[in-house]
């Protein structure tokens, strides 16, 4: 396993594939407690397994599925399918392996830019991240797991609107904060690409829980998340800093769907994200709001 360091050094580490085979690789996990692999994590890795086969083009999108719980003791083979080299567009298909069985597929997609149409929604309004503080690790006493949240894994973070872990039981349709990895990343564009894929699935079902006052980590919740998409409009630097926007704006049936923006520090939209989520709620807890049952 790989060891939970406050640099960029973990995120290299993690993405430092070892090849086995013609398009089969082998990955690690982060050391960091969790009874599961990060779902970011495993798409990261996907992502540049499916890079390291492409010879033109930049990554432009991932649709991915999270089948099962990966076990963050044991190492990841990733399995790559060749399924179309084209003139503008080459697609992979990845396949996440652990005891023989599939644990995440992803299928994403490689283009080669060219001239077009350009426009943008505005950027939400946001103070610079070097006017916020770090975040802190939520106290004990809100019955969450303190993880540093989410410092430990080589990323800087700076919340725009209030630490989700501090809200009290308030309601929040957003959730807007900045992000970079903790040191420089290199010059691989697929790297920079698959650190924004983990980092933006470390706090995008938090926007769920949130528009019902629930705290990430609340033991009244089980959460996990089902699929993860990405789509990548201009090309982007994840060791600088990104501003993240995301919201939930529908959720039923123990599902909820959470939406999310990234902005450079130019105002340039440079990537958007959408993300499924399990939320199942615990007969035996309170819900903020709720009588004890």
């Amino acid at each position: 396993m790989c060891p939970v360091h406050t640099t960029a050094d973990e995120l290299l580490h993690l993405l430092e594939l070892e090849p086995i085979e013609r398009d089969i690789f082998r990955g690690v996990s982060i050391d960091d407690g969790r009874l599961r692999v990060f779902g970011g994590q495993v798409a990261a890795q996907a992502l540049v397994a499916a890079g390291r086969t492409v010879e033109r083009g930049r990554v432009h999108s991932l649709h991915s599925y999270f089948l099962r719980p990966g076990d963050p003791h044991r190492p990841i083979v990733y399995e790559v399918d060749r399924i179309r080299d084209g003139r503008s567009f080459t697609t992979r298909r990845v396949v996440a392996v652990q005891r023989g069985e599939a644990i995440f597929n992803l299928q994403c997609s490689f283009h080669a830019d060219e001239p077009g149409l350009v426009h943008q929604d505005e950027v939400p309004d946001a103070p610079p991240p070097g006017t916020l503080e770090p975040p802190g690790r939520p106290a004990s006493d809100l019955g969450i797991t303190p993880r540093g949240y989410p410092e430990p894994h080589g990323l800087e973070v700076r919340f725009v609107t209030e630490l989700p872990w501090s809200r009290n039981g308030e309601l929040h349709d957003r959730e807007l904060l900045w992000l970079r990895a903790g040191g420089p990343l290199g010059d691989d564009p697929v790297v920079h690409a698959a650190v924004v894929a983990f980092a933006s699935d470390l706090t995008l079902v938090d926007s769920i829980l949130q528009r019902h006052g629930i705290s990430p980590g609340h033991p009244g919740v089980a959460a996990a998340s089902l699929d993860h998409c990405m789509w990548f409009h201009r090309p982007l630097r994840a060791d600088d800093w990104l501003l993240y926007d995301h919201r939930s704006p529908v959720a039923f049936g123990a599902r909820g769907l959470a939406q999310g923006a990234l902005y450079d520090i130019a105002g340039n939209h440079v990537a958007s994200v959408v993300q499924e989520g399990l939320v199942r709620l615990r007969a035996d807890h309170a819900l903020p709001g709720e009588p004890g049952r």
